[in-house]
């Protein structure tokens, strides 16, 4: 595997969420640091050493709401 996506999207509970695109991977952090290593670690946990991707690309979203 080339590489695998990650979402990323602001916490309600403050901090970031982390959720992969087409597997079952998700991690959240305090902050966005802390969240690239917990990303890592995830990807780590979830493959086996040949099956793990070279790249982890990271889209993060975020929404904001302004009164009209």
């Amino acid at each position: 595997m080339e590489e695998i996506i990650f979402q990323i999207k602001d916490s309600i509970e403050g901090g970031y969420e982390a959720q992969a695109v087409g597997f079952s991977i998700f991690t959240e952090a305090e902050t966005m640091e802390n969240l690239k290593s917990n990303i890592v670690e995830a990807v780590d946990c979830h493959f086996e050493k040949y099956e793990k991707p070279r790249l982890i690309r990271l889209h993060y979203t975020k929404e904001e709401i302004i009164a009209a």
